[in-house]
């Protein structure tokens, strides 16, 4: 076979592998993405217990990268510290070599197995998880396939004059290796894919130990650059936990390639296959900076904060804070995004429920106007919300995760409605009122006030229900909405009793019945968050609550 014949098959086996994982990835992401999250999430207290939710999430997920963007939606904002941000990184280095321990074995044999299981679970399985399950053993049977189809083709190497003379002449300078090692595992987004390829080339005799453990150091060093560079050009706070993780592969690498020789006759000790060779000693380097690294990280903390501080900007309530693009390949990540985004548009509502409630009260005819830019508040990140949901990976999405994006989005929708009727409607009503120099009667305005503190109480309960997803929370949310109609149409009888006795002025009577009507329909957004969780858990009849 020609030399170009041969790196033909080895760019599609090499293709094959990186699909492999993303399969594997995918899968798992699907299967488990929100488990493997609420896990991340309670491990990020102290740095042992980081480091060992490093270790386990990214042996499942494979990927080092979609561990980091899961650390960093719990960083944004500082709602997590640094320090066991960066231990999570130091397990996630660790978990990247235990599929490579796992592969170093002759398992090639068993691909048929897996992805003919992994086929019938994916067109037979029942439940999105099998088939999500299916998908993950169908990516490991092709990685596999593709590591056997690799070893034979590497051994056509030895064949070509040309593909071994350009080898040796690679292999003869350390930094060079280092170097192109480096860019194959930053290009294919995997230091697992860099590995794989290491340990087939020198199993095949292609390359020697020493070059294999010279091309280890560079595919550990290209992984961590793809965080980097991903993290470049934001916030500089943002960047911290990739700089980290930067750095200690570079000290790492540093300190390990002077050594090279002395660390082959060691390990030669242990295991002299060139192929187990070269995946023990990805697995030694990572352990050992995690051994130097997760005793300082305080004080490596303190460097990067004090070399990245965060960007002070002009506060605009309308730029959204929470919705990271380098998220949206991880959905899980991705939808917690928007979810605290979210929260932020409940914030604004409150803030315009509460104008709403004082200008009926107050003749300051200016907060009309500031209730209108804080609608267009809400107006600018309900935008920046749908778009950022239309924009997640959706192939990726489990059942699970759809139907949440759903939840979430119609939430945001109900909160726009609701802007829109307090700006368009109930300011219309305060405005006229206060340029007509109209006074509402004390009771009146008690009620108003009334039903503007149950809005109120009512949102934050529809804002719970959404991020908890709680059974309980929505059946009393419901059941508020019945009440809420029955205040109602107490208050409009009250009013058009008065009207008939002539108590009130008709113009007044109509304002008030107005302000109710609106109320009411702001209710109707509120609540139907819970319709929403109670119609899918089966809890709610067309008409009524089930007992």
């Amino acid at each position: 076979m020609s030399a170009t014949s041969v790196l033909i098959h080895l760019f599609g086996e090499i293709a094959l592998l990186l699909w492999g994982i993303t399969m594997v990835n995918s899968g798992v992401q699907r299967a488990f993405g929100s488990d493997l999250r609420w896990i991340l999430g309670m491990a990020l207290r102290t740095r042992l217990q980081a480091f060992l939710a490093g270790v386990g999430v990214t042996t499942v997920l494979q990927s080092s990268t979609a561990t980091a963007l899961m650390v960093s939606s719990f960083t944004a904002g500082g709602a997590v510290d640094i320090v066991p941000a960066l231990a999570v990184m130091l397990g996630a280095n660790v978990g990247t070599t235990l599929i490579v321990q796992v592969l170093s074995f002759d398992v090639s044999l068993i691909f048929p197995v897996l992805i003919f299981g992994g086929f019938m679970a994916f067109r037979r399985g029942k439940t999105s998880r099998t088939k999500d399950l299916g998908r993950v053993a169908i990516g490991l049977g092709l990685m596999l396939l593709s590591l056997h189809l690799l070893s034979e083709t590497i051994h056509l190497i030895e064949n070509s004059a040309v593909l071994k003379e350009l080898l040796a002449s690679i292999a003869s300078d350390p930094l060079i290796l280092v170097l192109l090692s480096a860019i194959f595992a930053w290009i294919a987004h995997s230091s697992v894919a860099a590995m794989l390829l290491i340990m087939s080339l020198a199993a095949a005799g292609v390359i020697g130990p020493s070059a294999a453990l010279v091309m280890v150091l560079g595919a550990n060093l290209g992984s961590a650059f793809n965080p980097f560079l991903e993290a470049m050009g934001g916030d500089p706070a943002k960047i911290r936990v990739p700089v980290g993780n930067l750095a200690t592969r570079v000290i790492g690498c540093a300190v390990a390639l002077p050594l090279i020789d002395p660390i082959l006759t060691a390990m030669a000790l242990i295991d002299p296959n060139p192929s187990r060779l070269a995946a023990n000693f990805h697995t030694i380097f990572n352990v050992a900076l995690a051994v130097l690294f997760i005793l300082p990280l305080p004080w490596i903390a303190k460097l990067l904060v004090r070399l990245f501080p965060e960007k002070l900007q002009a506060s605009d309530p309308g730029v959204p804070q929470y919705l990271d693009k380098d998220a949206l390949d991880t959905p899980s990540v991705a939808l917690s995004n928007a979810a605290r985004e979210v929260l932020r548009m409940v914030d604004t509502v409150e803030a315009m429920l509460r104008s709403s409630q004082d200008l009926f009260r107050e003749d300051d005819i200016s907060r009309v106007d500031q209730v209108s830019r804080t609608d267009d508040v809400l107006d600018r990140l309900f935008s920046a919300i749908r778009r950022y949901l239309s924009s997640i990976n959706h192939e990726a999405l489990s059942e699970a995760e759809a139907k949440r994006l759903s939840d979430i989005l119609a939430f945001a929708i109900n909160l726009e409605h609701i802007g829109d009727i307090i700006d368009k409607n109930l300011m219309e009503l305060a405005a006229k009122r206060i340029k007509n120099h109209m006074r509402l009667p004390k009771d009146s305005l008690e009620d108003i006030t009334s039903m503007h503190a149950k809005l109120l109480e009512h949102l934050q309960l529809a804002a719970s229900v959404l991020m908890f997803q709680d059974i309980g929370s929505a059946r009393r949310l419901v059941s508020e909405k019945e009440r809420f109609r029955d205040l109602e149409r107490a208050v409009a009888q009250k009013h058009l009793d008065q009207l008939r006795s002539g108590r009130t002025a008709g113009d007044t009577s109509a304002i008030q019945l107005d302000i109710v009507r609106d109320l009411k329909r702001i209710e109707a957004h509120i609540a139907s968050t819970g319709h929403s969780l109670l119609e899918q858990s089966g809890e709610l009849k067309p008409s009524r609550l089930t007992s």
